[in-house]
């Protein structure tokens, strides 16, 4: 009996399912977050660029269930293209002084959590600022659209702010 023939479509899908897969139009500069990252909307940016990561099938190299191949492996050169690549889309994604202190990380895994560490902290300054917007708000000469959204655009930045509650009963409810 002669080996089965898998068909030309299952194969090429199969190629561009690979977190290892990079479309010839993807380069250093296809995954650009604006506006840039300067620390004060991390956030916001951090979920723009993980939906645009996700797109790209990218980010099993950023929340580290992506571990890093043996030298001998196979893969090992794919995987080093692709995080070279990821790191140059997060650098080009921040403002220049971000930019510089993230080039000395070797895996973009460590780029993400240096980022998360120094921006991801609770921000109370701009808390305050969102409560102090959401209180001053008015319609004025605004189409009540405009005030509409720009009111629920201040309160979902200010509930991702807000931790997620944990249960503490026993048993967990």
């Amino acid at each position: 009996m002669p080996p089965r023939q898998i068909p030309q479509a299952q194969i090429q899908q199969a190629i561009q399912d690979s977190v290892y897969f990079v479309h010839p139009n993807e380069g250093p500069n296809s995954v650009l977050d604006t506006p840039p990252l300067n620390g004060s909307i991390y956030l916001a940016w951090s979920r723009s660029m993980r939906r645009a990561l996700g797109g790209k099938n990218k980010l099993f190299f950023i929340d580290g269930s992506l571990l890093v191949p043996d030298m001998l492996d196979l893969n090992r050169s794919a995987w080093e293209r692709c995080n070279h690549l990821i790191h140059s889309w997060i650098i080009n994604s921040v403002s220049e002084p971000i930019a510089q202190t993230l080039v000395f990380h070797e895996y973009v895994f460590d780029v993400w959590e240096d980022l998360k560490e120094r921006f991801s902290k609770d921000d109370r300054i701009r808390i305050a600022s969102i409560c102090s917007s959401i209180h001053s708000l008015k319609q004025g000469s605004k189409f009540v659209l405009e005030c509409f959204t720009k009111l629920k655009s201040l309160w979902e930045e200010f509930n991702s702010h807000r931790p997620i509650p944990t249960c503490s009963c026993i048993p967990q409810c």
